[in-house]
């Protein structure tokens, strides 16, 4: 390490927000405009370079963290961009849209705060494109055999180049009007500008990789003809199957899934649209569900002008620090978090109604009720305790012109035929079975991702599109030399 007092000299500073006033009046990111650099290499400098890098297992790509730590404390740019794109195809992602349990398992945060790894990751990424240390990288000679991946969102993304720039001719098949998946309608504008995908989606056209969008594999192109087409195919379709909640008056108009209204919003900033069809302007929201999803679609509300935004959580609130006998270090912990929106919505006030930010605690969704028209006017819910039963006398009615669930998903959509056609079988869950080598039980086809895993975080679904890559290369070539950072069973640290 370049600094062996670093942690001990300088303490924790994080890329500092906007005011939250002047961002909620746009759809750029929430970051203040280079101010990450100034402060990058001193915080890089707290890095401890330990002897056992905790930081490397809770990360499932096995990022070289105090590698390139070391590096950017040490003005290497160009090393420190070759160190993390080693193990990293998509930094610029993860550095923005990861929680970052790699900084969960950074062995300072034993008793101190962690070292920021997830603003030097994106430092070095931003560095990266701007200095040119990340040009394309096609294939010396091609081998003359054929993958097709089905989706692209990261899984999809990090197959692709992978096998891309093993040899073989890749193409992405996606349903949506352009390349990006869940990171080009689902994340909003705010989080992840879309010109950090675009970048990179011009690198892999520069490798090689071909893109087909507005191409439903099942609907505008039968499985089977996919599979004569291709040596291999890739699922990487996602879990996009979401999951429902019903109560009385779920059939009210007004009541919409979360993957209805984000990508609306997605295609305001995106030209497509002068204003979404089902924006929050000037209406009282509600949104169930208290994961990123849920955060997501609050950011969005404020931004639209919403008249008032609540968030319900089903979970009590966390505390401030982990609960060292339930979740000791250095699992990822469950611990009160206020995101930028959180953060927003808190300031702005925007629910009376909350206990803390946007949130209400502890509040499972009874019923709806709607005015004459049928239109959802009005949200019932219920405190409940621990397991999820009802607190007698805690029925509560909130003001609801617009309802969003945002309560997760279940498995990949079925509805494009391509599941039946293909004959896979499914888990309990309904995501696609595999074996050790990420295989279905159809010849030739493979799945990764969150339509094999379960919907998980971002570094999961790079590190699975690397794997199955190789996988793919394998069975194809006899042997690979691409990296496989995880198994198809492996799963985060738990205690």
């Amino acid at each position: 390490m370049a600094d062996p007092k670093g942690f001990l000299n300088s303490s924790r500073e994080e890329w500092p927000r906007r005011p939250v006033e002047d961002r909620v009046r746009d759809w750029d990111e929430v970051y203040v405009p280079g101010a990450l650099l100034p402060i990058v290499r001193t915080q890089a400098d707290r890095c401890m370079d330990c002897g056992i890098p905790f930081c490397h297992d809770a990360c499932p790509l096995g990022n070289l963290i105090p590698e390139w730590n070391d590096l950017v404390a040490r003005d290497d740019w160009r090393g420190a961009s070759d160190r993390l794109h080693a193990t990293n195809n998509f930094p610029e992602f993860t550095g923005r849209l990861c929680p970052a349990p790699c900084e969960a398992g950074c062995v300072l945060a034993i008793n101190q705060p962690a070292v920021t790894i997830k603003n030097v990751e994106v430092a070095i990424a931003d560095r990266a494109w701007a200095d040119g240390f990340a040009p394309p990288q096609p294939p010396d000679r091609l081998s003359g055999r054929t993958v097709a991946v089905i989706g692209s969102g990261p899984t999809g993304l990090a197959a692709a180049q992978q096998l891309t720039r093993a040899g073989h001719t890749v193409v992405v098949y996606e349903r949506d009007d352009r390349i990006g998946g869940l990171m080009r309608y689902g994340i909003p504008e705010f989080k992840m500008e879309k010109r950090h995908l675009e970048q990179r989606i011009t690198q892999m056209r520069a490798e090689g990789t071909k893109f087909r969008t507005s191409t439903a594999v099942g609907r505008d192109i039968g499985a089977a003809e996919l599979r004569a087409r291709h040596d291999a195919v890739v699922l990487a379709v996602g879990a996009t199957a979401w999951r429902e909640l019903t109560v009385e008056g779920r059939e009210l108009s007004g009541i919409h899934q979360a993957m209805e209204y984000l990508p609306l919003a997605n295609r305001v900033c995106e030209g497509d649209l002068e204003a979404s069809p089902l924006s929050a302007a000037g209406k009282d929201v509600v949104i169930v569900g208290g994961g990123d999803t849920g955060a997501d679609c609050l950011g969005t509300a404020v931004r639209e002008g919403a008249k008032s935004v609540t968030q319900l959580d089903i979970y009590a609130q966390p505390g401030a620090e982990r609960d060292e006998a339930s979740e000791p270090w250095p699992v990822y912990p469950k611990i009160y978090r206020l995101s930028a929106a959180h953060e927003e919505a808190g300031a702005l006030e925007t629910s009376p109604a909350a206990d803390a930010d946007a949130r209400l605690f502890a509040a499972s969704t009874l019923r709806f009720t709607g005015d004459a028209s049928g239109r959802v006017s009005s949200l019932h819910l219920v405190e409940v305790d621990a397991d999820r039963r009802p607190r007698p006398g805690s029925e509560r009615v909130l003001p609801a012109d617009l309802v969003l669930l945002a309560l997760g998903f279940s498995g990949p959509d079925r509805t494009d035929g391509l599941v039946d056609q293909l004959g896979l079988d499914l888990g309990p869950r309904g995501t696609i079975t595999r074996d050790a080598d990420f295989a279905t039980n159809v010849p030739g086809v493979y799945a990764a991702g969150d339509a094999a895993r379960g919907q998980s975080l971002i570094v999961w679904a790079i590190a699975e599109g690397r794997a199955v890559a190789a996988a793919v290369d394998r069975r194809l070539t006899g042997d690979s030399r691409l990296p496989a950072p995880i198994g198809p069973h492996d799963r985060p640290m738990t205690a």
